[in-house]
């Protein structure tokens, strides 16, 4: 058995989390991949997300699977007052281990900040959020907002272009893990709880702000315009090989440049053209500034060339490039990388799914499979709240919980 304790080191930390779609779900199942123990509640039949696309042939989905896995799975009545105040209990429950919630909703006062924390002072209280002032907003939304769609696509395009990539919701996943990690330590060092905001919208503005996108609208009278698959600000596109292959290549510093002429031999000719236009390809902006035209000289060397010929002939340089690849040609080569392992997940079976990403001391916490609805129920509610079988049995015949089924003997394992 692989050990896991350098790559799990927040094994002992109890996490209780509300949630659906990308950004939340990606925050806990980050959480549960370092070790925390993070228990997803759901309503009765599952959150409104466990059936979206892709699906498996069962009606599966990938996609919730994917976002949830090594998560423990209760099923709770949240419109009755009776599952609310149980999945109140489970989150100022559990000692120091316990006392915190992750959420995307504000829907219920007694699962609140306010509420929870006069329950327990140090309840840490994460939740995100469409828009600063509370207000819906989803990716697609904050995407139209935020500009970047109108600068994604090729040049000739005027409609904006969308990316598939649910960017904002993943960086915003993220945010909250940093910002609940950050109030648990403030925790540890004071004892105080806090509550932590994340707005997916903040997250986007912060991003193009960051990156001199928002400075550069404010401080420069020219527009950016699309530029297909160049790489602003540097030399780097997308070339067509003679047998019909594609490759991104990319020279970000001078060495690069060097070594992308050296392998195409076009260093003799680029460097009459740099003499011819007084400039110094070396020079970053330089390249950017004229890379239609160098464009132009490397696009016909590699459409002169394999796909073969040309990734041989890159391999020997150091310069940055890769193969375009499709999701199936992909799939073919997950079993070759360090990051996936075998899952077998129910309602999908066996396939290759990532870890987490986060090697700690040479190790890498291993993928889990996503818990089905109410896999845990019982389990949960009589080791985290002390219920006992009857108990338990009693919430479900009152349609509190569901879950797989707990054997009325107090004591016997369910």
């Amino acid at each position: 058995m692989t050990d896991t304790r350098r790559s799990q080191p927040l094994r002992g930390l109890r996490i209780v989390e509300i949630s659906s779609y990308v950004a939340t779900p990606l925050s806990g199942m980050t959480l549960a991949q370092l070790g925390a123990d993070v228990i997803r509640v759901e309503p009765v039949g599952g959150a409104v997300d466990r059936t979206r696309w892709p699906l498996a042939e069962s009606g599966t989905s990938l996609y919730w699977s994917g976002l949830n896995k090594g998560k423990r799975a209760i099923e709770v009545d949240l419109s009755a007052e009776e599952g609310r105040a149980l999945v109140g209990e489970l989150i100022v429950s559990g000692g120091p281990r316990g006392g915190i919630v992750i959420s995307n909703s504000e829907r219920y006062p007694e699962l609140s900040f306010e509420a929870l924390s006069a329950r327990r002072p140090d309840v840490i209280h994460v939740l995100l959020t469409g828009r600063r002032d509370g207000g819906p907003a989803v990716d697609y939304t904050v995407q139209a907002a935020t500009g970047f769609p109108l600068l994604t696509g090729p040049e000739d395009v005027a409609e904006p272009v969308n990316s598939v990539v649910p960017a904002w919701d993943v960086a915003a996943g993220l945010y909250l893990t940093v910002g609940l990690l950050a109030a648990e330590r403030h925790r540890l060092l004071t004892g105080e709880g806090q509550q932590v905001r994340v707005a997916l919208e903040d997250v986007a503005l912060a991003t193009a702000g960051n990156l001199g996108y928002l400075a550069e609208a404010q401080l420069s009278g020219t527009p950016r315009e699309r530029g297909g698959n160049y790489v602003y600000g540097t030399f780097g596109r997308d070339f067509t090989t003679a047998d019909g292959g594609r490759l991104m290549v990319v020279a970000l510093t001078a060495r690069h440049w060097r070594g992308l002429l050296a392998a195409t031999g076009l260093t003799d000719v680029v460097s009459a053209l740099a003499a011819a236009l007084g400039v110094d390809f070396a020079d970053e902006p330089a390249r950017y500034r004229h890379r239609k035209v160098l464009g132009e000289l490397l696009a016909g060397w590699f459409e002169g060339r394999t796909l073969a010929e040309a990734e041989s002939a890159l391999r020997a340089a150091r310069v940055l490039w890769s193969r375009y690849r499709s999701f199936t040609e992909l799939a073919a080569l997950l079993g070759e990388s360090p990051l996936m392992g075998a899952v077998e997940q129910p309602g999908v079976g066996g396939h290759w799914a990532p870890g987490s990403p986060v090697v700690m001391d040479g190790e890498q916490s291993p993928p889990a499979a996503a818990p089905q609805v109410g896999r845990h129920t019982g389990e949960v509610l009589r080791a985290e709240l002390g219920l006992s079988a009857q108990d338990i049995a009693t919430l479900r015949e009152h349609g509190v919980v569901r879950g797989v089924s707990e054997p009325v003997n107090p004591g016997t394992a369910g």
